[in-house]
């Protein structure tokens, strides 16, 4: 919620969010996500298969050797610190590298190596002595596409026969030029423009066609309309893949649309559990109280990474703020930063350079750094109707209890309001969550060590 205050129109005290906005919203973590996994993410998630044909056997590789792969792609790969496939490629690679090639829908998050997937898909049906598109993906803004062009770019390093086109905005072709690239990357208004309007692209002669960030893509209904109409224009023979960080039933339908007859791959959700995770809570009369409570914390905090949750962006940067006059060095991450310049502040604390993080929902997500032990909850996360947001409280302090290690939750209680969201967390989750004694603190340096 918070996370949207920068995109939300504010109007005799009601609040309007539209859908362009809860897409630039998606689409700035998702690009995030990728700038800030640059290498690959150690998921304990178990993969699913679900073939198209079940009686086919299952192939997955262990070794990108095992593809028979053109030596100038396989040392693209090398090249990129791929040393060996991850959980999604050992699975998705024999799939989109297969002869005849085989349609796909699959979950994955950043850091996966799934963009990797792709793109070696896409490099590998080229044939560089044709002068034309043959390989299409979209993605849902101008940032992403540029984003998986650098992957092309750098997979693509020893192999300068096959060109790359953006088909994104600024870059202006007219009707009928004669495209010699043979892949093209764009966003869906573009690249339909390019195969309908301009006839730069001939859709008839594409062999893959990828559609990244399906998520993001379905959040506005321009983006998903486009995108099937250039869907119905590619032959029938034509690979059509589709990735998506989250399947809820809406991706479902559009993917089923746009895939047909496809293998589906599947990463089981890793049940996030609050076993490992001390959690406590701290009564206060008010803002002010909260931070005098949090400085008496903080000695024993600073021993590991904390990550203290905000409502607001104003709340965030008053207590960084204040935290910063008291002395203490702390980093701060809120919705109105670019997104390069959130990757910077992520990397910085990640490396350990500032051991506090100060932020409001927009880093509740999606976003792992393995060191984090502390989370404090200066404000409850609620949702847009004041209760209690159970999921969003599970992804802030699930982070701390990560691959069994203990971890600390403390939530600040300044009112009745923020004490019954806490009763309705403790209802939820069925546990109970204990008032914080100055007894406490020993353990809580003890857990941070």
């Amino acid at each position: 919620f918070s996370a949207l205050r920068k995109h939300t129109m504010l109007s005799s005290n009601r609040s309007f969010t539209c859908h362009s906005c809860l897409l630039e919203d998606k689409a700035a973590q998702s690009l995030l996500n990728k700038m800030i996994h640059t290498s690959l993410v150690n998921t304990t998630n178990q993969v699913e298969v679900l073939q198209r044909d079940p009686n086919s056997p299952l192939y997955s590789v262990k070794t990108f050797e095992e593809l028979r792969l053109k030596d100038k792609l396989l040392k693209g790969v090398y090249d990129m610190g791929f040393n060996r496939p991850s959980k999604i490629q050992e699975n998705a690679l024999p799939m989109m590298l297969a002869e005849p090639p085989q349609n796909l829908i699959a979950q994955s998050q950043s850091g996966t190596g799934k963009t990797a997937a792709f793109v070696l898909a896409m490099l590998s049906h080229v044939d560089p002595t044709n002068k034309w598109a043959q390989c299409l993906c979209i993605a849902p803004t101008y940032e992403l596409a540029l984003q998986t062009g650098k992957v092309i770019e750098q997979m693509g390093k020893f192999y300068p026969e096959v060109k790359l086109a953006y088909a994104i905005r600024g870059n202006k072709l007219d009707r009928g030029a004669k495209l010699q690239e043979q892949i093209v990357i764009g966003t869906p208004g573009t690249v339909l423009d390019w195969c309908s309007k301009l006839k730069i692209i001939n859709p008839k002669k594409i062999s893959v066609f990828v559609l990244d960030e399906a998520d993001v893509m379905i959040a506005t209904q321009g983006h998903q309309d486009q995108s099937i109409r250039i869907q119905r224009m590619l032959p029938k023979e034509c690979q059509m893949l589709l990735f998506s960080a989250t399947f809820e039933d809406s991706v479902w339908k559009f993917a089923e649309r746009v895939v047909p007859d496809p293998n589906i791959i599947k990463l089981k959700r890793e049940e996030e559990t609050l076993d490992t995770i001390k959690q406590y809570y701290v009564l206060c009369s008010d803002k002010e109280e909260k931070f005098t409570a949090l400085c008496n914390i903080y000695g024993a905090i600073t021993i590991a990474q904390a990550m203290i949750f905000c409502h607001t962006r104003r709340t965030a940067g008053w207590l960084a703020a204040e935290l910063t006059k008291e002395g203490h060095v702390v980093a701060l991450l809120s919705g109105e930063m670019t997104v390069e310049q959130r990757a910077t502040i992520i990397e910085r604390f990640r490396e350990g350079k500032e051991k506090v993080l100060v932020t409001t929902n927009v880093c509740s997500r999606g976003i792992d750094v393995e060191q984090v032990s502390v989370v404090i909850n200066f404000d409850l996360p609620m949702d847009k109707d004041g209760n209690a947001d159970n999921e969003t409280y599970l992804h802030r302090i699930g982070r701390t209890g990560r691959f069994g290690k203990r971890g600390l939750a403390v939530n600040m209680i300044d009112s009745k309001h923020s004490m019954n969201i806490l009763n309705q967390i403790e209802e939820h989750f069925n546990k109970k969550i204990n008032k914080l004694d100055t007894d406490d603190l020993d353990e809580i340096e003890k857990i941070s060590n």
